[in-house]
C-alpha cells in the first residue's frame, strides 16, 4: 500500500521552510467547461476504477451529490485549488480514506512563501468536543484543553460541517482524525480562504470567554515552530531490564536499511522478557515492512490477509505499463485481466525468522486513532495471529480497508486522483466496520506530552 498521503504533504511543507526557496508556480485559471469535462470524467473513472465505489455510500446519495457538486460550477474560471476543492467534494462522498483528491501543496506552500497568513489554533477532538491542543496566537489567555465553540460567530460544529467534505474517510471518527493531524489551521485555510482577525468563543472551567486573536504567518509562526502527530523516526530503547521498546519507523523507504535497522534491533531484544512495539502516529506504507517486522515475533507461517482483491481497468493498466515492472507476477496479472474484473491475488505464507534469531518473550504493540493504514494492517496481522497483545486505542482506519491506491490525473486540469484499486481483507475475516479495538484499551490524549498508554502499560506489566 502507499503512505499515507498527509505524510507527503508535510514533507513537503517542511522541505519548503525557507521563505528563500524560489516559488512554487501555480497553474492558470481553468476554464468551465475545463472544469465540467474533468467533474465527468472524475465521475466515470472513480465508477471504472474503484474496486467497490459504493463500499460506504449508495449509489443513489452519490448521485445526489455529484448533481449538487456540478450545480455550483457557474463561474467562467477557476483556479488549480477552486477545482481541488469541487472535484474533492465529488470523491469523498465514496467515503474511502484511500480515495481522494490530494490536499493542494503547492498552492498551500505557494501562499505561505508569499506571506500567507492562517488560524493560530491546533485541536483535538475528545468525547464530542473540540479541545484546544496548541495555541500559536500572542494570547495566553486560551489554555491547552480548553473547548472551541465557535469562530467569528460560526460554530465549530458547523465550520466541521464545511471541513469534512474535504477529508476522504469511512466514517466521523476517522475525518476527526485527520482534521487533528493534518490539523484545523490548514484545513480552515482551505475552506475558508486567508482571514486576518478571529473572533473566538472557548470554555473554560464551565464558563465561555471570548478571545479575539490575530493570525499568524503561515511559514515563520506556524510550520517551522511546530511539530507532526506522525513519527517517523525509528528508535530502540531499553525501558528496564525486562523491557525492550521499538518504534519502526515508517513503513517505506530503502527496505534493505529497514531491515538492517530491524535486524540489529532484535539481536539486542532477543532476551528481553517483553517487547513493546509502537505503532501510534504511523504514517502506514508497504506490506513487506510490517512482515519482516511481524517475522520477528512469529511462531509459525503467517498470512498478511485473509483475501486480498484486485480490479483492474483501463487507467490501472496504462499507471501499470508507464511505471511498473510488468515482468513481475504481481503487475503481469493486471495486464491480463480483463478491464472492471475483480479478481483474488495470493500472496501466501510468510516464514518466521529462524528460532534463533526470533522473538520469543511477551509482546505487546502500541497503537492509537493516529495509526494509518497499513500499521493498522500489520497491527490486526499480529492480534489475529495471536503474535502479541495490542494496547491503546481504536485505530481510526479499518483494517478490512480498501487501499492500494494509485494515481491518476484529470485530462483537462492536470489535477491528480487517488484510487484503491483493491481490498485488504484481515486474517480474521471479521469485518464489522470497525477499527483494531485494542485487548487492553488505554485512551490517548492528544492535548499534552504525557504518554498515558505507555505509562499504564508499563506499571501493568513491570
Amino acid at each position: 500500500m502507499n503512505k499515507y498521503y498527509i505524510v507527503i504533504l508535510i514533507s513537503l511543507i517542511l522541505s519548503c521552510k525557507n521563505t528563500n526557496q524560489t516559488n512554487f508556480k501555480v497553474q492558470n485559471q481553468f476554464s468551465k467547461t475545463d472544469v465540467l469535462s474533468d467533474l465527468e470524467f472524475l465521475k466515470t473513472s472513480l465508477e471504472n476504477t474503484h474496486i467497490n465505489l459504493y463500499a460506504y455510500t449508495s449509489k443513489s446519495e452519490f448521485e445526489e451529490n455529484y448533481s449538487k457538486v456540478k450545480h455550483e460550477v457557474k463561474k467562467d474560471s477557476f483556479s488549480i485549488l477552486e477545482g481541488v476543492k469541487i472535484f474533492q467534494k465529488v470523491v469523498s462522498k465514496a467515503n474511502n480514506g484511500h480515495t481522494r483528491i490530494p490536499f493542494p501543496v503547492q498552492s498551500y506552500i505557494s501562499f505561505a512563501q508569499n506571506g500567507g497568513t492562517i488560524f493560530p489554533l491546533e485541536v483535538a477532538i475528545e468525547n464530542g468536543k473540540v479541545l484546544i491542543r496548541k495555541n500559536w496566537s500572542k494570547n495566553l489567555g486560551i489554555k491547552i484543553g480548553d473547548e472551541l465553540t465557535n469562530i467569528n460567530n460560526i460554530p465549530i460544529n458547523k465550520i466541521l460541517k464545511k471541513i469534512y467534505p474535504q477529508i476522504s474517510a469511512e466514517r466521523l471518527y476517522f475525518k476527526n482524525v485527520q482534521l487533528e493531524n493534518l490539523t484545523l489551521p490548514r484545513f480552515y485555510w482551505l475552506v475558508f480562504g486567508e482571514q486576518i482577525t478571529f473572533k473566538v468563543k472557548v470554555i473554560q472551567k464551565g464558563e465561555q470567554s471570548t478571545y479575539r486573536l490575530k493570525s499568524i504567518k503561515a511559514i515563520e509562526e506556524y510550520e517551522m515552530k511546530r511539530d507532526d502527530i506522525i513519527k517517523h523516526d525509528k528508535l530502540l530503547k531499553m525501558l528496564s531490564n525486562n523491557t525492550a521498546y521499538i518504534r519502526p519507523g515508517d513503513f517505506g523507504g530503502n527496505l534493505d536499511k529497514y531491515k538492517q535497522f530491524i535486524d540489529s534491533s532484535f539481536i539486542e531484544i532477543k532476551n528481553k522478557k517483553n517487547l513493546i512495539i509502537d505503532l501510534r502516529n504511523h504514517s502506514g506504507g508497504d506490506d513487506e515492512f510490517g512482515d519482516y517486522l511481524v517475522s520477528y515475533i512469529a511462531n509459525k507461517p503467517f498470512l498478511w490477509s485473509s483475501k486480498f482483491q484486485l480490479k483492474t481497468s483501463t487507467l490501472l493498466k496504462e499507471h501499470t505499463r508507464q511505471t511498473k515492472d510488468t515482468t513481475q507476477r504481481y503487475w503481469k496479472y493486471i495486464l491480463e485481466h480483463k478491464n472492471g474484473e475483480i479478481y483474488d491475488y495470493d500472496f501466501g505464507f510468510y516464514k518466521p525468522q529462524p528460532i534463533a534469531k526470533r522473538y520469543q518473550g511477551k509482546v505487546y504493540v502500541l497503537v492509537n486513532r493516529q495509526s494509518y493504514s497499513q500499521s493498522t494492517v500489520t497491527t490486526a496481522q499480529i492480534q489475529d495471529h495471536g503474535f502479541g497483545t495490542i494496547v491503546g486505542e481504536e485505530t481510526g482506519e479499518y483494517p478490512n480497508l480498501y487501499a492500494s491506491i494509485f494515481n491518476y490525473k484529470l485530462p483537462k486540469t492536470g489535477i491528480s486522483v487517488d484510487i484503491s484499486k483493491g481490498k485488504i481483507n484481515r486474517v480474521s475475516g471479521i469485518d464489522n466496520n470497525k477499527g483494531v479495538v485494542p485487548n487492553i484499551i488505554i485512551k490517548d490524549h492528544l492535548l499534552d506530552e504525557k504518554d498515558e498508554i505507555l505509562e499504564r502499560l508499563l506499571k501493568k506489566i513491570e
